[in-house]
């Protein structure tokens, strides 16, 4: 897994597959990036092209700034990637700390069809349609939001379109229970979690048909696993889910969608393969990750372990040797 060291700013980008003609992934920064996250990151995109049969890498990169510092650094970031991007090597994504306005000045350079709301509003039908194959429907199911971020409110809306009721949230240590369904409008805005009377731990305690997870890589460790009662984990943001938790939720029976295939949904409007509008992107990227996980429904040993070896298998037609390691945290 290569790392490439920038020359004007205290930074790094991790290529997961070097030889691959494209690579793509999420940029952080924070006082200090770790590149094993870095790494971490990037393999979780690698499996979610390979699982649609793109050609393409993860890539991950970390800025390391102090938040005084942070503005210039990823300034003379972007500046220096700008080559990179104009010939594909690495498309960058906004991750913590580095909003998309701060990757604003490379979206000309940048050859994918659609980044910002297009891609997300895929990325949240896609999130939404993996819960509901591994519901089998949300009509009638209950739902929570582990780490109710930036895609938390479409979320919500989302699901309760589909006759889902949101009845637990967390945002830092806070969280809140609703066991009727939180009203409408009430959960429209990031943070704006009414009543947050409860530790974070208190409301995933919470029994639900769905729990959407996703603050951070490792939210969902083995502890959290432990306590939870819930039909089925799906991610909505990259490996929040630790391999111990994989295990213990799966003794228990719980369905645990892997993050590589729910959050994929902005690889169709990157690279769209039909008609070109945000509700076609998103009802294609629906469609395709809700394929994707029915086509393995069934297999014996669970939907992380087969989406794995379908996504290996499809890397072997191009890689060799495969890459070393599978994407969950530590």
């Amino acid at each position: 897994m290569p790392i490439e060291s920038l020359e004007t700013v205290d930074a790094f980008i991790v290529f997961d597959l070097a030889n691959a003609p494209e690579a793509v992934g999420i940029v952080r920064s924070a006082r200090k990036i770790l590149p094993s996250g870095a790494g971490d990151l990037a393999r979780s995109m690698t499996y979610a092209l390979a699982t649609f049969e793109m050609r393409r890498s993860g890539a991950s990169a970390g800025i390391n700034a102090l938040d005084e510092d942070r503005a210039d650094a990823v300034a003379k970031f972007t500046s220096e990637i700008s080559p990179m991007v104009a010939s594909g090597r690495f498309l960058p994504e906004p991750g913590t700390r580095v909003p998309r306005a701060a990757l604003a000045s490379l979206a000309e350079a940048d050859s994918r069809a659609a980044v910002g709301d297009v891609a997300d509003q895929a990325v949240v039908a896609g999130v939404v349609a993996a819960a509901a194959t591994a519901a089998g429907g949300l009509d009638g199911r209950t739902v929570a939001i582990e780490g109710f971020n930036g895609t938390g409110p479409a979320l919500a809306a989302a699901v309760a379109e589909q006759g889902a009721k949101v009845v637990a949230v967390t945002s830092g240590p806070r969280g809140a229970i609703d066991r009727g369904g939180f009203p409408a409008g009430s959960l429209s805005t990031p943070g704006s979690i009414p009543n947050r009377d409860k530790t974070a731990n208190e409301a995933l305690a919470e029994p639900v048909d769905v729990l959407f997870a996703g603050s951070k890589m490792g939210a969902v460790n083995h502890t959290m696993a432990g306590q939870l009662s819930v039909g089925a984990v799906v991610p909505h943001a990259p490996i929040p889910v630790t391999a111990r938790a994989l295990a213990i939720l799966g003794r228990a029976g719980t369905t645990v969608v892997p993050d590589f295939i729910s959050t994929a949904g902005a690889l169709f409007a990157w690279w769209p393969t039909g008609e070109f509008s945000p509700e076609a992107i998103a009802g294609d990227a629906a469609a395709k990750i809700a394929a994707s996980l029915e086509e393995i429904s069934a297999h014996p040993d669970g939907l992380f372990l087969a989406a794995a070896q379908r996504a290996e298998t499809f890397l072997a037609t191009w890689q060799d040797p495969l890459p070393f390691g599978r994407p969950l945290a530590p």
